[in-house]
């Protein structure tokens, strides 16, 4: 069975494609196979453990998210079609190419803490067009509806990319021998309703009222008000987790908690939550802060964070109409 490789996908004329953002998804691509290889390597090549310090977030950064960013950042500042960059790990955004077209941001890899215990990890992804000749901080405060595409890479028993370009959302397997990323899955459609849910449960004792009856009321199974049982996953990855939704459906949270209230949330609008949500919104799932849609956010800062409740349509639309 011959499959289509990721360069040849590109070339067609869907979507938001254009030559210009075909080549920046390819270097992207690129880049992540270079991070896998490293992830592959693990003890052996020294890149295991903390690299020491704390990133902008105030997260303790592990060695791989510091070269999994320069990875990024070396390979997307250069690019002629990249007017600028934004990390997750970086507290400013760094300039790239006047007169580029697009703007790029990432989360160079999500669920670094599973690293060192061999678990899954990804990078996420997402695209904006650009707005000035010259890239100002201002030109990333777009909203998540502008975006021209989006996608993760995640690093597990295989190596996969999910992608969106604004016409559906489509799985890639890496193959190791020829070293491409192969068309495995297209159209790929999350179900409505779920039996499966992702939520942080450590969490519980500062959720918001909603969030506890709508937990409580899957906890309660068969014998509740929702009449079937239902089973909690969660993999300390959002990118594990979204894989498994868009494959399997389900229902991941992270929702506002009141642990810390200064925080609105845990995940970043514009690294973790915009790109996840295009994924999602293209699969037929559905995305909200529990009050709100997040693509239709205005974002004010580089680094916002946001609640998440994101997955199947219906249960998503649940435990938005309990917090409205």
């Amino acid at each position: 069975m011959s499959y289509l490789s990721l360069s040849q996908f590109l070339q067609q004329k869907t979507g938001n494609l254009t030559p210009e953002l075909a080549q920046v998804i390819e270097t992207i691509a690129n880049t992540c196979k270079t991070i896998d290889q490293a992830l592959q390597k693990g003890a052996l090549a020294g890149v295991l453990g903390s690299a020491q310090h704390e990133n902008v977030q105030g997260e303790e950064q592990k060695k791989m998210d510091v070269i999994s960013n320069d990875y990024l950042i070396d390979a997307l500042k250069v690019h002629p079609n990249v007017g600028g960059l934004a990390s997750e790990e970086l507290d400013e955004f760094t300039p790239a190419q006047e007169n580029g077209q697009f703007l790029v941001l990432f989360d160079p890899l999500d669920g670094s803490s599973n690293i060192d215990i061999n678990m899954c990890v990804g990078t996420i992804f997402s695209i904006l067009p650009a707005k000035n000749a010259l890239t100002q901080a201002e030109d990333f405060m777009q909203a998540g509806v502008n975006q021209v595409a989006a996608g993760y890479v995640l690093y597990g028993p295989s190596t996969m990319m999910a992608l969106t370009v604004g016409a559906g959302t489509i799985f890639f397997t890496f193959d190791p021998e020829t070293q491409e990323f192969l068309l495995t899955s297209e159209n790929i459609q999350v179900a409505a309703d779920t039996k499966e849910y992702a939520i942080n449960a450590s969490n519980q004792r500062h959720w918001e009222e909603p969030v506890k009856r709508y937990i409580d009321e899957l906890l309660a199974g068969k014998t509740g008000s929702r009449e079937k049982d239902f089973n909690m996953r969660w993999v300390a990855c959002m990118v594990g987790d979204i894989h498994r939704i868009l494959c399997r459906s389900g229902i991941f949270m992270y929702p506002y908690d009141l642990k810390d209230p200064k925080k609105a949330g845990r995940l970043r609008l514009m690294y973790e939550a915009n790109p996840m949500s295009m994924l999602m919104e293209q699969a037929g799932g559905a995305s909200t802060t529990g009050r709100v849609r997040i693509l239709d956010i205005q974002p004010t800062d580089l680094h916002q964070r946001v609640p998440v409740i994101i997955g199947s349509k219906n249960e998503v639309a649940l435990v938005t109409s309990y917090h409205n």
